[in-house]
């Protein structure tokens, strides 16, 4: 059986994967409460802590499934994308990571004027010198949150490497050194995803030391094997192989489309991102191409739209109930908002919501909007409804992009919490799509994915498509 782990925002995943049924045999899930936000437009994370949370996930995981040490032949590891971990030998960090939500890079620095980010793209040579990392750099981006910090003489000392949360965590589970997969080295913003390569000219002009940068290896790669004491307090053998980290947008993919050539899917998480395969590398402005195991890419258009713009609006009902109402309100609203936005028709009587709250990737000063309100539509129900077809829309717009590259895939496939939990967000999908939205037999399609990436990489099949046809299915399916 192969073990498949996400180190996510919120959460901690893991599941296990028995190839020779193609079932789940188990999946358990731990908050991540390594988390931080120790100022405004700061998102820290604690590496010590998240290292315990790891070994705390994958020892339930092995007590729930009641595996003994030799059932498991390898951990496949993924995560969340962008961001900056910072770490010396066996991974002890060298502060707290920054993760993809931190937007220190929009502001100015003492005595500027002008946002880190807006120097950080000047420097570098202007916008047409990202062309080969398939997207412009943005905040949360490792590239540019290294460049904030060495403006302030804060880049550290060697022997530390930069790399990100999940590699981290690989690092520390089997003690190797780093060996960063490009999946996860191009949402860094200075990597070269068509020669496969952290991009020399960028570094120069940005004067990133290269001594900061792991070197490449491919996925399933394998990086090490776990640690004995780690594996005591696990409950595995020492030595299990650990496979390099992906990025969790690939992972998904890998681990939600039995069909990966011919599927579009939507996720939806904190953020929301749309996806589709191709052969061949293509720059489109406002999309990322990014790079997908076996030399090909996947398209993507990536919105700061999600779970997150959602809990924007609970926040805010829970502060009228508080505030006005002077009463106890609930944590979780998020069923009670589906009822209401459930009783307001399609197109919710003209009421529209763009749901940048916090930007997008291309203008991060963009801020959300409603409009159309009129007395009929200005109730709570209406603004639930409106904020849901409003991500559709950024969903469908991106698609709009993509198009002339990706055609009109014949599947359909929504992947995340966002989907699973909302059916109603799940209609509005497959509604603006006009096709049925697929949703996988699966519950944690990162850790799936990082688990069949695995599977590969150990030799159990022999490339992502047998993998995903024999460990993938589809429970589900939502009607436009």
């Amino acid at each position: 059986m192969l073990i498949g782990l996400d180190i996510g925002t919120t959460s901690l995943s893991a599941v296990v994967l028995d190839p020779e049924s193609g079932r789940q045999a188990a999946h358990g899930t731990v908050a991540n409460r390594a988390g931080s936000s120790p100022g405004p437009a700061r998102a820290e994370m604690d590496l010590s802590r998240l290292y315990e949370l790891t070994v705390q996930c994958l020892a339930e995981l092995v007590a729930q499934a009641e595996l003994s040490p030799q059932d498991i032949q390898g951990i496949g590891v993924t995560g969340q994308q962008h961001g900056v971990a910072l770490i010396g030998p066996d991974a002890a960090p060298a502060g707290p990571a920054i993760t993809w939500q931190d937007l220190r890079v929009q502001e100015p620095l003492p005595g500027s004027d002008r946002p880190v980010l807006d120097l950080f793209i000047s420097a570098a040579g202007g916008r047409e010198a990202f062309r080969n990392t398939g997207c412009l750099p943005a905040a949360g981006f490792l590239g540019p949150s290294l460049y904030w910090l060495s403006l302030q003489d804060a880049l550290p000392a060697a022997p530390v490497t930069a790399c990100f949360v999940p590699d981290a965590v690989v690092s520390f589970l089997t003690g190797a050194t780093v060996v960063c997969e490009p999946t996860l080295a191009a949402s860094s913003g200075i990597f070269d995803i068509r020669a496969n390569c952290w991009d020399s000219t960028l570094l120069e002009r940005l004067e990133l030391p290269d001594r900061l940068f792991p070197r490449i290896g491919d996925a399933g790669d394998v990086a090490g094997g776990l640690r004995p004491e780690l594996a005591d307090a696990i409950g595995l053998a020492a030595g299990t192989p650990v496979t390099v980290a992906l990025g969790d947008n690939q992972a998904s993919f890998i681990g939600s489309a039995p069909e990966p050539g011919r599927s579009l899917l939507l996720n939806v998480g904190t953020g929301g991102q749309i996806s589709a395969r191709t052969d061949s590398f293509h720059f489109i402005p406002g999309l990322e191409n990014r790079p997908f195991p076996g030399g090909q890419y996947l398209l993507i258009g990536g919105g700061l739209f999600g779970g997150r713009s959602y809990a924007y609006l609970l926040r805010f009902f829970q502060q009228v109930g508080a505030g006005l109402l002077d009463t106890e309100v609930p944590d979780d609203l998020y069923e009670r908002m589906m009822e209401l936005a459930a009783t307001v028709p399609a197109g919710s009587d003209g009421l529209r919501c763009e749901p940048f709250f916090t930007g997008s990737r291309t203008d991060p000063g963009l801020r959300a909007s409603f409009s159309g309100l009129s007395p009929d539509n200005f109730t709570p129900a209406h603004f639930a409804r409106a904020l849901l077809e409003g991500m559709a829309e950024g969903f469908f717009t991106f698609f709009e992009q993509m198009e002339p590259v990706v055609g009109r895939p014949p599947l359909l496939v929504g992947a995340g919490n966002g989907v699973r939990q909302n059916r109603l967000l799940a209609t509005i999908l497959a509604r603006r799509f006009g096709k049925p939205l697929l949703i996988p037999s699966h519950a944690e399609e990162a850790a799936v994915g990082a688990g069949v990436a695995a599977s590969v990489g150990l030799g159990i099949f022999g490339d992502l498509e047998t993998a995903a046809a024999a460990l993938l299915d589809y429970a589900d399916t939502v009607e436009p």
